[in-house]
């Protein structure tokens, strides 16, 4: 005698459902992995440039603030509980935690020393000191999770990169805002009456982002449990994971302005004024955050870290995966740390110009270091 359950799988409601689940599949390994992934940046830039001139550039960047903390509290974490879920976190995975954790304390030691010697070259003191600190330090803070996230489609660096997106994660939104508020606190010079300027929710994200890691790790550590054994709700997961990475990608090319690429303005950039002549206090604070993201930051990582590997036992992935992410434009999501007394201005600029320089970068960098490494 034939059951319900044997009998729906012969039903039409059953096929059309296992269709579905195939086109998803398709779909996900097709058109949602690896370097597929990364015209999504030219989609969000004309889609959000004619948004703008409907709607103007002040409505559609509200817009994208919204969307941007969906991808952050939905989209990441529940990427990184999929990747996690898959792999067995052993000595391997915490000794690159560790290395990650190295490696952005240094790119943040460098980005406070070139900072100084720069708002010394400038002649900078006071409030304007203080500023030109704080927003070159904080705009060390790379797109590890949007741009960076399409190296989650090369196989053999899915495990370093995720890892790498969870320590950014709390570097972004714990650390850094921390080191933020007790330089913002003595410039006000009220520590019993200044609260945050970051809003809860941002205080709680990397808590939160970690917790998904966690219980992936502790799931499968305990119980053996991978995606292949959730079967057709593991392809559906795969499928609503996977459309992290286009989307995160297109938030990326909808926070670059086309007003600031202009000739006159990548003048500005490149070559500045000379000392003693006018100077324009939000283009040295872009400039120098281009600088030390884009020039300093990257060539010193790769004159520290090729030695080490060449010399040592330190796997190609993990070198690639530093490399990329020392490359990586600086993150749209800083502009949520303006309130502690950024230049918004600069951040802005500088946003816009390392995206322009480092996708190109990206886009080469890839499926190169793919098939070398």
């Amino acid at each position: 005698m034939i059951t319900k359950s044997e009998l729906f799988k012969y039903s039409f409601p059953f096929n059309v459902l296992m269709a579905l689940i195939n086109a998803l599949d398709h779909i996900t390994t097709t058109y949602l992995s690896g370097l597929a992934t990364l015209p999504w940046i030219i989609v969000g830039l004309v889609v959000s440039y004619f948004l703008a001139k409907s709607f103007g550039q002040e409505y559609v960047d509200k817009m994208m603030k919204k969307i941007g903390l969906i991808l952050l509290y939905v989209f990441i974490p529940l990427l990184l509980f999929r990747i996690f879920l898959n792999i067995s976190f052993g000595s391997a995975e915490i000794t690159f935690a560790a290395v990650t954790f190295g490696v952005l304390l240094f790119m943040y030691v460098l980005a406070y020393g070139l900072g100084h010697i720069e708002s010394k070259e400038l002649d900078l003191n006071g409030m304007k000191k203080r500023t030109f600190m704080k927003t070159v330090l904080t705009n060390q803070g790379r797109s590890a999770a949007f741009v960076g996230g399409a190296l989650l489609g090369i196989e053999q660096w899915r495990v370093p990169a995720a890892i790498y997106i969870a320590l950014v994660g709390i570097g972004l939104f714990a650390i850094i805002p921390y080191v933020l508020s007790v330089m913002h606190r003595n410039e006000v010079n009220s520590i019993a009456k200044e609260k945050s300027p970051l809003p809860w929710f941002l205080k709680l994200y990397p808590w939160y982002l970690l917790l998904f890691v966690v219980a992936a790790i502790i799931i499968h550590r305990s119980t053996g449990i991978t995606m292949v054994d959730l079967g057709d709700g593991g392809t559906v997961l795969h499928f609503i994971t996977a459309l992290t990475i286009p989307a995160g990608l297109y938030y990326v090319g909808s926070g670059i302005h086309p007003s600031d690429l202009k000739l006159d303005e990548m003048k500005k950039m490149f070559f500045p004024p000379k000392k003693g002549e006018k100077r324009e206090f939000y283009w040295s604070v872009g400039r120098n955050a281009f600088l030390t993201t884009m020039v300093y930051t990257p060539i010193i990582t790769v004159l520290v870290f090729a030695p080490i590997m060449w010399l040592t036992s330190f796997p190609s992935s993990w070198f690639a995966v530093i490399v990329i992410n020392a490359i990586l434009p600086i993150t749209s999501t800083n502009m949520f740390l303006i309130p502690y007394g950024l230049n918004a201005k600069g951040t802005a600029l500088s946003v816009t110009w390392t995206t322009v320089i480092s996708v190109p970068l990206v886009l080469v960098l890839i499926p190169l270091f793919s098939s070398i490494f």
